[in-house]
């Protein structure tokens, strides 16, 4: 007869405790996940989005851009994108005093790493998280492949609505901006 043990689950509190030592720290559905600091062309790339996102939004006064923000949904979800982007109403409603983002974003944001482990946590992971927790899109940034993958809220879940390219112009019909995708 084997024996089965509950799951470690970490929560917000727990990240509390782990050592400021650069690595980035997530949590979904109560697993933590660690990675370190990105490749010098992902930081770009973030960069790139958030300046877009940014200029428009000073220029617009519609929202607010991030870059790294902690999002948290739950104890047990708890994230950073990449890059978030929030209304002024959800800006003025989600922030709490520590400066984290509690709840759904307008828009996030995450440019894939290398690695099987990275893509899972992007893709699947996230994607079902944002999801679930009524992120209203999702672009997955392939700097290697140089695409770009924008999920947008369909029947109540994320789902693919296109793929752009490095030709192709980046528009959201939610920011009603058009920021060209820069790889």
């Amino acid at each position: 007869m084997s024996a089965t043990f509950p799951k470690n689950l970490w929560t917000s509190a727990d990240l509390a405790l782990l050592l400021d030592n650069g690595n980035c720290y997530e949590i979904i559905d109560g697993e933590l996940l660690v990675t370190r600091a990105p490749h010098w062309q992902h930081q770009t790339i973030c960069g790139n989005f958030y300046s877009q996102l940014q200029a428009w939004s000073q220029a617009t006064g519609l929202g607010r851009a991030c870059r790294g923000g902690g999002v948290i949904f739950s104890d047990s979800n708890d994230v950073i994108p990449d890059v978030v982007w929030l209304s002024m109403e959800k800006y003025r409603t989600l922030i709490d005093e520590a400066g984290h983002v509690r709840g759904a974003p307008d828009v996030g944001i995450e440019v894939l790493s290398s690695g099987a482990e990275h893509e899972r946590r992007d893709r699947p992971l996230k994607l079902k998280l944002y999801s679930t927790q009524g992120v209203l899109e999702y672009w997955i940034a392939d700097w290697r492949r140089q695409t770009v993958e924008v999920f947008r809220r369909e029947a109540g879940l994320l789902k693919l609505a296109l793929t752009l390219y490095r030709e192709d112009t980046l528009t959201s019909p939610l920011l009603l901006l058009s920021p060209r995708a820069n790889f």
